[in-house]
């Protein structure tokens, strides 16, 4: 029994160890698996961080943008206006050459003997009137002491006034021929650039009708035509009407004009025409501006940038461009509330002003727009705002000043 004991069975006192230990085992398991589930439970994220800044306000100048050209303030074709042949040109092209400077010689030798002979011609048409002026004073004479009949003095008298139409006549002839000796040097009706010449020494030019020679377009200064649109021209109207400037005080409006490759609007001139109607096709207002191109570098046929500032707008509203959405209503932009909520604000975008674009309706100055964090930012959720600062650049403000009035 001892050794059956021994071998083959635990004493009572052991396995109730075992059961014990077993027990304990248990509960320490069981503790341990609901202090992980305490520690693993569910704790909201915090709020999303989004930059926020309240919309800038200052000056702004309101312009109207358009899409212009340029043209030449004259442009002249040069052309042969009497027959003959083309002896010299005095000038290279596309050079630049002052008014009077002569740039063709068309066999000039031939209308200098014309006009030689016309001279001639007056000159014996002249003594011709002597003679039948003397011829009349003495039959006015003889008639007067009867010497002879009242037919010579008629025939006389007739005579003299004969050889007066003829003198007439041929200085009328003396002017043509100067005039057309005067044709044979053309030469620039103004200062420009002459384009490259169409015929070549030698050559019979004006043989049947007047024959192109080049042409000479001036670019000191310029004009730049573009186009406004009705709804455009109803605004600008109204504004000048409040702030008193007649149209044709409109005329003295500042132009400014950039080209497709330049930053900004370097170009400066004025109004210089307006249409007094508008065009029905296209609904638009004829519109041209002059500007001083000193330095020719204005092209006529340039597609360039035109605005003209017609209105000053004091405390405007103006977020970063990147800050504003759109969808299928239109414009808008995310703010957050003072519960730290954020909303969509629908608004009326105005124009740009370098980073910044304009707010017409829809914000006020103390709202905090997200400026950064957008995706962040949805409507309707809590948020964690940090307020910034919007950077403003200087932008030069063009100054309107409304020009005296015009009699024009």
């Amino acid at each position: 029994m001892v050794n059956r004991l021994g071998h083959g069975m635990q004493p009572r006192d052991q396995r109730h160890q075992s059961v014990s230990a077993t027990r304990a085992a248990a509960i320490v398991f069981s503790l341990l698996l609901l202090t992980g589930c305490e520690q693993n439970a569910f704790v909201p994220p915090p709020p999303p961080s989004v930059d926020v800044a309240v919309p800038v306000q200052r000056s702004i100048t309101r312009y109207l943008d358009a899409t212009g050209n340029t043209a030449p303030i004259k442009s002249v074709d040069l052309v042969a206006r009497v027959q003959g042949v083309l002896q010299a040109i005095s000038y290279q092209d596309g050079a630049f050459v002052k008014e009077g400077t002569t740039l063709f010689t068309i066999e000039p030798q031939t209308y200098q003997y014309k006009l030689e002979q016309a001279q001639a011609a007056e000159a014996g048409a002249q003594a011709s009137v002597k003679q039948a002026e003397a011829d009349y004073k003495r039959q006015v004479d003889l008639v007067a002491r009867q010497a002879v009949s009242q037919a010579t003095l008629d025939t006389s008298t007739s005579t003299r006034d004969n050889a007066q139409a003829n003198l007439l006549q041929a200085q009328a002839n003396t002017k043509i021929a100067a005039v057309n000796f005067g044709y044979t040097n053309v030469t620039a009706p103004f200062d420009g650039i002459v384009s490259a010449h169409l015929v070549s020494v030698g050559e019979l030019v004006g043989a049947s009708s007047p024959t192109q020679l080049a042409s000479i377009v001036a670019l000191d200064p310029i004009y730049v035509n573009f186009n406004v649109n009705e709804q455009d021209v109803l605004r600008i109207r109204a504004e000048a009407l409040k702030r008193g400037v007649t149209v044709a005080e409109l005329r003295q409006l500042p132009v400014e004009v950039g080209l497709q490759t330049e930053a900004g609007y370097p170009h400066k001139g004025k109004l210089d025409y307006i249409a007094p109607v508008l065009n029905q096709s296209t609904g638009t207002l004829p519109v041209r501006g002059l500007l001083p191109n000193p330095d020719r570098m204005l092209l006529p046929g340039y597609f360039v940038r035109v605005r003209v500032p017609y209105d000053k707008q004091e405390n405007a509203l103006l977020v970063p461009d990147v800050s504003l959405g759109s969808d299928q209503s239109g414009r808008y932009v995310l703010v957050v509330n003072g519960d730290n909520v954020v909303e969509q604000r629908k608004v009326q975008t105005g124009p740009l002003e370098g980073d910044l674009r304009v707010i017409e309706d829809g914000l006020k100055p103390d709202d905090k727009v997200v400026v950064a964090g957008l995706l962040r930012a949805i409507p309707g959720q809590k948020v964690a705002p940090k307020l910034q600062k919007i950077e403003t650049p200087k932008i030069e403000t063009q100054k309107i000043e409304t020009p005296p009035s015009s009699t024009k």
